[in-house]
């Protein structure tokens, strides 16, 4: 039994009873409609299908957590205590000096979701990842729970013991607990979840705010701009804020320091818990899939792990410098990818082979030597997946794969699947989010 077995044995059963599983996909499809499963007020695109995982994908998922996190945490301290390291970052110095800041709590990266082409097995490549603003937890749990009251993994349940991965409470719980060990803690923290009022996620950050309220603790959506610091501590009016769930991207809170200048003072001064710090940056920048590269690097981390990096890192490289760089990323367009060392959302990211020829050189030239990197073009796994239309009728269409695994407290947590006709998955368009199951 694998994820494969499990898609070809689901699609065969939905073909079988087509008209019986049509009806049962219309009023799925309804329940996601009106669900809290959004973005930017718009429902999130859902399909009549779940990701099969087992436990043999678990497994995997945990190893190649536990490798990362230790790479990540040999790369933090080596950024902090070497001026000279921190020089291939190129960050700011309110950057740098805000991820020196001691975040009061031992884990650099409390919440992280890298994301893979993986398609079982040891054969995966990362694509980036991600630990400040890591979403999606909501949209998978809201589908998954519509997915497991359908007729056709009801009869799957017959044969298998079919579950979701909870991620709401399990990163409240998560949470709470990273902040019990924060060194000026309270003994009942007022929680803000603190994002940009035109970038957050409404609808998850209220389930996140239910879910701290339900376990008694007083939590609040907040814009950080509405964050005041007096006499030593933060205050979102009149409410005390001890703890904040950042969701802030850091380009975004850089890019916005002036209008948050309470928040970073306290920040600085160790008034408020932050999970996740500015530590978290160090792997979120996409230039680390460079740094890891670098043999500067490879000097400090174990044989494993650099052959871990080697096997399953794409090579990336700064778009810059030297024109020979240019030269090869645009003779062979369909070998590269381009992207900014720092966005969010797919934005800037460009694949050479979505572009013809002279497309593509006028996209390099944009790009040559304005805070780019070129990395090698994986090709994305693939898998069926059924579609219905207007009248009924079933098309299995094979869509790209792109798995997100979340670590909280640098341990597994669960998986999010999104999948796409294209090569790039953009923010949140043209893509299907579909809620991942564990089939035992």
């Amino acid at each position: 039994m694998d994820g494969k077995s499990l898609t070809e044995e689901y699609i065969n059963l939905v073909q079988q009873y087509r008209d019986i599983y049509y009806e049962d996909y219309k009023k799925a499809k309804e329940k996601a409609k009106k669900s809290n499963a959004r973005y930017k007020n718009k429902p999130v695109p859902f399909l009549y299908q779940p990701m099969f995982f087992t436990e043999k994908d678990v497994a995997n998922f945990k190893e190649i957590g536990k490798i990362l996190m230790s790479i990540a945490n040999k790369v933090t301290d080596k950024y902090v205590y070497s001026p000279e390291y921190r020089k291939k970052f190129k960050y700011s110095k309110l950057l740098e000096e805000l991820i020196l800041v001691d975040q009061g709590y031992d884990i650099n990266i409390p919440i992280g979701r890298f994301d893979l082409f993986y398609d079982g097995g040891d054969d995966f490549k990362f694509i980036e990842v991600n630990t400040d603003g890591s979403s999606g937890m909501n949209e998978d749990n809201i589908f998954a729970n519509i997915m497991l009251s359908s007729k056709p993994i009801e009869e799957m349940q017959k044969r298998y013991n079919i579950t979701y991965f909870e991620l709401i409470n399990s990163w409240v719980e998560e949470s709470l607990n990273i902040y019990s060990r924060f060194k000026n803690k309270v003994e009942k923290p007022n929680i803000a979840i603190v994002d940009f009022k035109e970038s957050g996620i409404t609808a998850e950050f209220q389930a996140f705010r239910e879910a701290y309220r339900e376990k008694g603790y007083n939590a609040e959506i907040v814009d950080p701009r509405d964050l005041k610091y007096i006499d030593g501590k933060l205050y979102y009016g009149n409410m005390r804020i001890d703890m904040i769930y950042r969701r802030i991207v850091t380009v975004e809170l850089m890019e916005k320091s002036e209008e948050i200048p309470d928040l970073i003072q306290a920040y600085k001064d160790g008034a408020v818990c932050v999970i996740g710090s500015l530590k978290s940056q160090i792997m979120h920048n996409k230039i680390i899939f460079k740094i890891l590269h670098d043999g500067d690097t490879h000097k400090f981390l174990t044989e494993e792990e650099v052959d871990f990096i080697k096997k399953h890192i794409p090579y990336t490289e700064e778009f810059s410098v030297d024109k020979n760089i240019f030269e090869e990323v645009k003779k062979n367009k369909d070998k590269y990818i381009i992207k900014p060392m720092d966005s969010f959302a797919s934005q800037g990211v460009h694949t050479g082979r979505d572009y013809t020829p002279k497309e593509w050189e006028k996209i390099l030239e944009e790009c040559w030597d304005k805070g780019y990197l070129f990395q090698q073009f994986i090709d994305p796994p693939t898998r069926p997946f059924i579609l219905f239309d207007e009248d009924g009728n079933i098309n299995v269409e094979d869509f790209k794969l792109n798995i997100g695994v979340y670590m909280y407290n640098e341990k597994f947590a669960g998986v999010y699947t999104r999948i796409s006709r294209d090569n790039i998955i953009f923010g949140r368009e043209g893509y299907y989010s579909i809620p991942s199951m564990l089939v035992r």
